[in-house]
């Protein structure tokens, strides 16, 4: 096929010939012939080497995603085999999952799109305009493949307008009820349709909500920025004497009491509706003689990223240190503190590196414990640093 070709500038191939999918409008010197927003182009480095082929957009920053490294027919056989890969890897590291990402958009070579499987209810994302075009291609394969009872279009991310999107919210197959079920762990959600963050749940915690709760039998337990309750309830679940959960939405917190209804928790569980800030300090407040004393033994800190772009990782870091260290004064000697970072601009030793200084201030010793990463349906492609986002370590109060 006879194809336009995006001609790069010297020293702009390396990165790509590496394996990362992303073109930058600022790295093409030109294009041999026409191509429309949507279109697929080939693209070459300056001297002519063939890289891969991807969809172009005129008004992105990313002006062409490589989807494959030969000249490929976007089809529906494409996307059928892309997908049918994704899900075999689901099934290798979590053959025992019923809900999880389906695809995980670069993670899986197919930038632009991602899908979650809400047991018999799938979810679709595409955040490309290339992909948003052929959005018919691959509702026809996830029909094809999984025999949902619905698809549902969940399109009101903000990334959508860099690439001239509108957002769109539709039930493209099927119908959907006002909430779905979906099963974590031997755990029941219910998950508001079109509602509720990311595309209903967070389904990259689903390993680390299991992690978590064994290290809570007999414990009292803290978690913060519960949302709908996914460390909580498996805390409880697996023993833990008492759970305090806090979110500051109140659809959040009566959605998660439900929750913990329907899996038989009444008892040792209790939500709260709170800004987590705002009640940490309240509670490490003291006078002028008073001591402060601890009393958790695990402290979970699961906040919603403090960061949207580069410019903001500063102020991000002041508010992370900041219920770090509020935390660690609520924490036992010998408590576990079980904290997670989900921005993609901190990076593991920067959020180390937090966390330390605020034990510092907080006058304890740490240990690390554990190390935690996003679930195996959420894959790393260390080539495409942007596939490494969630990140989280379990310390040990020493002193």
């Amino acid at each position: 096929m006879s194809l336009t070709t995006a001609l790069l500038k010297p020293g702009e191939a390396d990165r790509l010939v590496a394996g990362h999918p992303w073109v930058y409008s600022n790295s093409i010197a030109r294009l041999t012939g026409p191509a429309n927003d949507g279109d697929v182009v080939q693209v070459k480095d300056h001297r002519q080497r063939f890289i891969g082929v991807g969809f172009y957009n005129s008004r992105s920053k990313i002006a062409v995603r490589i989807l494959d490294r030969e000249r490929t027919d976007f089809d529906a056989g494409f996307f059928r085999e892309r997908i049918a890969a994704a899900l075999a890897l689901r099934r290798r590291h979590l053959p025992e999952a019923t809900s999880f990402r389906v695809v995980n958009a670069e993670s899986d070579f197919l930038s632009g799109l991602i899908v979650d499987k809400y047991e018999d209810v799938l979810v679709v994302q595409t955040s490309s305009l290339g992909m948003d075009k052929r959005k018919h291609l691959i509702v026809r394969v996830l029909q094809d493949l999984f025999h949902p009872t619905a698809i549902v279009e969940r399109n009101d991310m903000a990334s959508r307008k860099f690439e001239g999107l509108h957002e769109s919210n539709e039930v493209l197959h099927g119908q959907v009820p006002d909430h779905f079920t979906v099963r974590l762990n031997g755990l029941t959600f219910s998950v508001p349709a079109g509602g509720g963050h990311k595309t209903g749940l967070y389904l990259d915690q689903q390993a680390n909500y299991a992690a978590v709760a064994t290290l809570t039998k007999g414990t009292e337990v803290l978690d913060c920025f519960s949302y709908l309750g996914g460390f909580a309830l498996h805390c409880a679940k697996a023993g833990a004497k008492n759970v305090t959960a806090l979110d500051q939405s109140e659809d959040a917190v009566n959605a998660a009491r439900e929750i913990a209804k329907v899996n038989g928790v009444t008892t040792g569980l209790s939500y709260e509706t709170a800004n987590v800030f705002d009640w940490l300090r309240e509670k490490t407040a003291t006078g002028p003689s008073e001591r402060l004393i601890p009393r958790y033994d695990v402290i979970i800190l699961d906040p919603p990223s403090f960061t949207r772009n580069r410019a903001a990782v500063e102020g991000a870091l002041r508010g992370y240190k900041e219920i770090h260290l509020r935390a660690l004064k609520l924490l036992k000697t010998g408590g576990i503190l079980a904290t997670f970072c989900c921005s993609h601009h901190v990076d593991a030793r920067l959020f180390e590196d937090i966390i330390v200084a605020a034990a510092t201030d907080a006058h304890v010793l740490l240990r690390r414990t554990r190390t935690f990463s996003q679930s195996p349906d959420h894959p790393i492609i260390p080539a495409i640093p942007e596939t490494e986002y969630l990140k989280g370590f379990a310390y040990e109060v020493v002193r």
